[in-house]
C-alpha cells in the first residue's frame, strides 16, 4: 500500500531557470500548511565534492528526515544531461535505483515534491526522458519558465510535449532568473502571462544566491486545489 496521496514534479523550460528555488518553496509552503512532505531530486548532475547541492537544499526544506541516498539516488560530476554525465563516468543512469528510492520515500510521506534535471525532454537514457520519469512517478507538473526573450516558444513547446504524453500540468511559475527585464523581455512576458491565464500560478523576482522565495510569490493553495483529485498512485 502506498502512502503518498499527491505532489508535484518540478520541471523547467531549460536548465538554470530556478527549479530548485521553486521546488524548495513548494515544500516549505506545503509543510507550513501542516502537510507531511517528502522531496526528491532523482538525478543530479554537476555534483562537486560537497555533494548534490540541489538535493541537499530540498532535503533541508523537507525537514532532513529522509536519507540523502533516497532523496538523490543518482549523482554525476559532469554538469550535463543525465545520460551524458553518466557516460562520462562509464556509467548509465540506474532507473531501478530511482524506482527503489521513490518507493521508500513515498511510503513515508503524504505529499512528494520531485525536481527534474534540466528540461522535460532531457534524456535519462537513450530511450527514457525526464518526461517519462514524471509520468512514471504519476506527479502533475509545475513548469518553471524563464522570463526572457524566447520564453513563449520554450513554454509552449514544453506544455505541448507534456500534453502529448498525457502529463497533467498543475501550473506555470515564471522565474526572472537572469535579472531585471529589458523592455522587449517585459513585453514578451506580458504576452505569455495573457496566454497562460489561470495556469500561471506565480512569478519569482530576481533573487540573490541563497535568498528565499518571497511569501506569496507562488499560489501553492491553488496548486493544491488542482491536484487533490486525481493525483494519487493506484499501483
Amino acid at each position: 500500500m502506498t502512502r503518498v496521496e499527491a505532489g508535484f514534479f518540478v520541471t523547467g523550460t531549460d536548465t538554470g531557470v530556478g527549479k530548485t528555488r521553486v521546488a524548495c518553496a513548494l515544500v516549505t509552503r506545503l509543510r507550513a500548511l501542516g502537510l507531511d512532505v517528502g522531496a526528491m531530486k532523482p538525478v543530479e548532475t554537476g555534483v562537486g565534492p560537497t555533494g548534490p547541492a540541489d538535493a541537499i537544499a530540498l532535503r533541508a526544506a523537507a525537514g532532513s528526515v529522509d536519507p540523502l541516498e533516497d532523496v538523490c539516488p543518482q549523482r554525476f560530476t559532469l554538469p550535463a544531461a543525465p545520460d551524458v554525465a553518466a557516460a562520462a563516468e562509464g556509467r548509465s543512469v540506474d532507473l531501478a535505483a530511482i524506482r527503489a528510492a521513490f518507493e521508500r520515500v513515498k511510503m513515508r510521506h503524504e505529499w512528494l515534491v520531485a525536481e527534474g534535471a534540466g528540461g522535460l525532454l532531457a534524456p535519462l537514457t537513450e530511450a527514457v526522458s525526464m518526461a517519462d520519469l514524471a509520468g512514471w512517478l504519476g506527479l502533475p507538473l509545475v513548469l518553471v519558465a524563464r522570463a526572457r526573450l524566447g520564453t513563449i516558444n520554450h513554454t509552449r513547446l514544453t506544455l505541448e510535449a507534456a500534453r502529448a504524453r498525457g502529463l497533467g500540468v498543475a501550473g506555470v511559475v515564471i522565474s526572472r532568473a537572469d535579472g531585471e527585464l529589458s523592455d522587449p523581455d517585459a513585453r514578451n512576458l506580458a504576452r505569455l502571462r495573457s496566454e497562460l491565464g489561470e495556469l500561471c500560478v506565480g512569478e519569482l523576482p530576481f533573487l540573490a544566491p541563497g535568498a528565499p522565495v518571497p511569501p506569496g510569490a507562488i499560489d501553492v493553495e491553488r496548486l493544491i486545489e488542482r491536484v487533490r483529485v486525481g493525483a494519487r498512485w493506484d499501483n
